[in-house]
């Protein structure tokens, strides 16, 4: 196994490492992206127990970081969306990956930014992005996967509206662009893991937008873990949940 990083940007947080394992030829990508409710005061070095699972599933791990909010992180809407599209954008440029086996895998947060990872990533700002790399699933862990429902439940002390600005009542175009429950169908397989002791963001909320993706014709599939808390999704067994998920990926056409 070799670990590399490399700058997507000329930003501090606009980094990423690059896990591979040792086997040649163009490998397919699991793209990581912590969480912690966006904040700066978490990193990507929360991913890397998962970024060694996923290396030992024979995939590369692509652990990103990303501006985040806070008084020196220089994120919320849009730049860390915008930070997540350049991340995955860079793939293309990257030798010894396949750009058509490109999966986003993210908890909490990540989980939130995997899913719109594997949209059409816009934020709004000028003509839709002309995208070189399209991921042909998304994992969400624990995931803050519907912004709306979030913000209401206050979920991470006030974290959605930090991100985002303001509340979707103040700001409704920035939600339906930013929340992956508003932007369905993505039109990709969607895996979301939950863990049933979870006390920081609810199962339900992963069960509701997978049950949600499917009546929008989305293949979503809901995999609660009775025995998971929230940290449990990239701690313990988590390597055991992100190598059932990818064992759930389809191949590419």
């Amino acid at each position: 196994m070799t670990r590399t990083t490399l700058d997507y940007g000329p930003h501090r947080g606009q980094k990423a490492d690059i896990w591979r394992p040792d086997a040649g030829g163009a490998l397919p990508v699991v793209v990581l992206i912590h969480g912690g409710f966006w904040r700066q005061l978490y990193t990507k070095r929360l991913m890397h127990s998962l970024a060694r699972a996923v290396v030992a599933h024979g995939w590369v791990a692509y652990n990103i970081e990303y501006r985040r909010v806070g008084p020196l992180g220089s994120g919320g809407w849009p730049a860390t969306f915008e930070d997540v599209s350049a991340a995955i954008e860079v793939l293309a440029d990257v030798e010894g990956v396949d750009c058509r086996r490109v999966v986003t895998c993210g908890h909490s947060a990540g989980g939130h930014l995997a899913l719109w990872g594997a949209s059409a990533r816009t934020t709004g700002a000028g003509a839709p992005p002309a995208l070189r790399v399209r991921p042909c699933a998304a994992i969400s862990l624990a995931g803050v996967v519907d912004l709306v429902a979030a913000w209401r439940m206050g979920l991470g002390g006030g974290a959605v509206d930090a991100l985002m600005g303001g509340p979707p009542e103040a700001y409704p175009d920035r939600y339906a662009l930013g929340s992956p429950s508003e932007l369905l169908p993505l039109g990709v397989p969607q895996i979301l893991v939950h863990g049933l002791r979870d006390t920081t963001v609810p199962a339900s909320l992963s069960e509701d937008y997978a049950t949600r993706a499917r009546a929008h014709g989305d293949d979503a599939t809901f995999v609660p873990r009775p025995e998971a808390d929230h940290m449990g999704m990239i701690t313990g067994d988590g390597a055991d949940f992100v190598a059932a998920a990818l064992d759930r990926v389809p191949p590419p056409p």
